[in-house]
């Protein structure tokens, strides 16, 4: 029962936590770019680094439930 409940708690936040990210990073880079069109390479650079490591958190968390299936 334990094993099912943590196993639930990491597919939620593998899917809400970058889901959470991203939407976060492309309203503020839009919020951005409508104050500052000028800015657009700076802010784009920002925000694909933002989205890399909100991805690399997804994959970790991915493994990390695979890794809690295996051993059931």
């Amino acid at each position: 029962m334990m094993h099912n409940l943590i196993v639930l708690l990491v597919l939620v936040v593998t899917i809400l936590g970058p889901s959470a990210v991203i939407a976060a990073i492309g309203y503020a880079s839009i919020k951005a770019l409508g104050r500052n069109p000028s800015a657009a390479p700076k802010i784009l650079q920002a925000m694909i680094i933002a989205l890399i490591f909100s991805e690399s958190v997804a994959v970790v968390a991915l493994l990390i439930l695979f890794q809690l299936f295996a051993k059931s």
